[in-house]
This record gives C-alpha cells, sequence and structure tokens, in this order.
C-alpha cells in the first residue's frame, strides 16, 4: 500500500465524542452520576469477588463463574465510564483514531466474554439440578477452566473481527460521534467508504452470538424447570429458584439490550435513543448484576457481611 493510500485511509486522525448533554450546567450532573455509578459498579463486583476468594464455602463452579462475571462487568464500565469522566474533566471531547479503535476492540471483547460466559453458567445450572450424581466430574476444575477460556477465545475472534474491518473503512469526513464512547453503529455513520459489509457483518455475528446463546440458556433451563417441578423438597425448589431466577434476570437484561443495540443499527435520527441504550450495557447492567446475585443469594450475602463489616454471617 502506497504512502498516498494509507494518508487516505487514516485522515481522520480523531474523533470528537459529543457525549451525553451538551450543557455545561448540566455536565457536572452526568459527572457526578456516573463517577457514582463507577464507584458503585467497582465496588459492588469486587465486594463479590474478595467474598468468593476467602470464603471456602463459595469455591465451587458456580461462583467460580460468577466471580468471572464479576471481573468481566468491572472490566466493561472501565473501558468506557472513566475516559468519559476524564474528558468532562478536562473539557476536551476528542478521542485519537488509536484510542477509539482500542476502546471498540476491548468493550466488543469484554462483552462477548460476558455473553459466552451467561451460556456457561446456564449449563452449569443445569448440571447441578439435572445431574446433581455426575456433576462433580462433568463440572470439574478442568472443566471450568476449559469453558472460561473458550469463552475468551471466542470473544477475542469476534472483537478481532470487527476492528480489522473497521481499519479497512475510510474516515475522511465529519468526525463527531454521538455517543459518549466508539461503537460500531456511530462509526459506520462517519465512513465515507461503502459500509454494507461491515453492517452485514455486524448482523450475522451479533444474531450469531445472540441466537446461539440464547437457544442452548433456554434448553438447560426447560430441563431445569421440569427436574425442579419433580422436587418433592420445597426448600429445594426454593434454592433452585432463587440461584436460577438472578442468572436470568441478567440474561434477560443483557441480552434485551444488545440485542435492541446491534440488531437494529441506528440512524442518525435515533443516536439519541442509543445513547440510552449505551448506558444500559456498559454501565447501568454491570451496576445491575452483582446486586441481583447479592440480594437474592444468602450465602454471598453472609459472607459480604463478614468481609465487609467484620461479623460472623448469621447464615
Amino acid at each position: 500500500m502506497g504512502p498516498e493510500a494509507r494518508t487516505n485511509r487514516t485522515a481522520a486522525t480523531e474523533f470528537i465524542l459529543v457525549g451525553l448533554v451538551e450543557k455545561e450546567n448540566v455536565q457536572s450532573v452526568v459527572f457526578v452520576l456516573f463517577l457514582f455509578a463507577y464507584v458503585v459498579t467497582i465496588g459492588g463486583n469486587l465486594s463479590i469477588l474478595a467474598a468468593i476468594l476467602v470464603e471456602p464455602k463459595l469455591h465451587t463452579p458456580m461462583y467460580f463463574f460468577l466471580g468471572n462475571l464479576s471481573a468481566l462487568d468491572a472490566g466493561c464500565i472501565t473501558v468506557t465510564v472513566p475516559p468519559m469522566l476524564g474528558r468532562l474533566l478536562s473539557h476536551k471531547r476528542t478521542i485519537s483514531y488509536d484510542a477509539c479503535i482500542s476502546q471498540l476492540f476491548f468493550f466488543h471483547l469484554l462483552g462477548g466474554a460476558d455473553c459466552f460466559l451467561l451460556t456457561a453458567m446456564a449449563y452449569d445450572r443445569f448440571l447441578a439440578i439435572c445431574r446433581p450424581l455426575t456433576y462433580s466430574t462433568c463440572m470439574s476444575q478442568a472443566v471450568q477452566r476449559i469453558l472460561v477460556t473458550m469463552c475468551w477465545t471466542c470473544a477475542l475472534a469476534n472483537a478481532l473481527t470487527h476492528t480489522i474491518a473497521l481499519s479497512t473503512l475510510n474516515f475522511c469526513g465529519p468526525n463527531e460521534v454521538n455517543h459518549f464512547y466508539c461503537d460500531l453503529p456511530q462509526l459506520f455513520q462517519l465512513s465515507c467508504s461503502s459500509t454494507q459489509l461491515n453492517e452485514l457483518l455486524l448482523f450475522g455475528m451479533a444474531f450469531i452470538m445472540t441466537s446461539t446463546p440464547m437457544v442452548l440458556i433456554i434448553t438447560s433451563y426447560i430441563h431445569v424447570a421440569a427436574a425442579v417441578l419433580q422436587m418433592r423438597s420445597v426448600e429445594g425448589r426454593k434454592k433452585a429458584f432463587s440461584t436460577c431466577s438472578s442468572h436470568l434476570t441478567v440474561v434477560f437484561l443483557f441480552y434485551g439490550s444488545g440485542i435492541f443495540n446491534y440488531m437494529c443499527l441506528g440512524s442518525e435520527e435515533a443516536s439519541d435513543k442509543d445513547k440510552g441504550v449505551g448506558i444500559f450495557i456498559s454501565v447501568i447492567n454491570p451496576m445491575l448484576n452483582p446486586l441481583i446475585y447479592s440480594l437474592r443469594n444468602p450465602d454471598v450475602q453472609g459472607t459480604l457481611w463478614r468481609v465487609l463489616v467484620g461479623r460472623q454471617s448469621l447464615c
């Protein structure tokens, strides 16, 4: 590739992230709200990680996957919110081309790993409830590590595919991104190249990454529901329902917002709506996940109380 072609392809050396609001007095409110959300999210997810590490009773496959989910949620919000807070403090809305591409890559890497990890968690619940006699063998530590490695590998392939495909586009016109972080639908709107193939790729990969896990999750929970209904113990049914309902709530929130964001590519007129979905995906979901799991799980509650307050759990 000649120097001239290379220059044309990277004509836009930086982008302007419009952010959520443009009024100065409202920006301070946004800063406080997002800083609070970030502190709560990091604190909540790190607390769950600490509880899982220090409590031997939580050294089980279910909590191994929950710990990984907490780490992913902490990473996901860190990719988007601190850079936005930095721009609000400095009053500079620009982001370099390389930083924008890097942010997009890590956002899709962590989000993709989250997507597949939720499927692994559904499989874990299926084995625990429907195959209890062979659970320890089928969900050994080696199997747990293989499942997590597969989640990261599939997510890495997805993130690399989109990042490489995006790097082939020309950005030589407007460089204002009507969002608070770099994402594919908004960058497609700025390209002076044809984005038809990129949009088809995004739609196809999003379809695969939502339909396949959803089919596996639904199938797992159909078997789980049948097994739970056959339980004679009311306490057993209640405990199974509690752990499964927490996971299903997280699945519903994650996949619902993801499908809306990537299966319905936004137009310039829909950008403000895209920002709302972006807030849900990158901020609200990671903040709610530790609350959902801790509020519905007495084991996590008891350990968190002991870790954070220093008292023995009553559970």
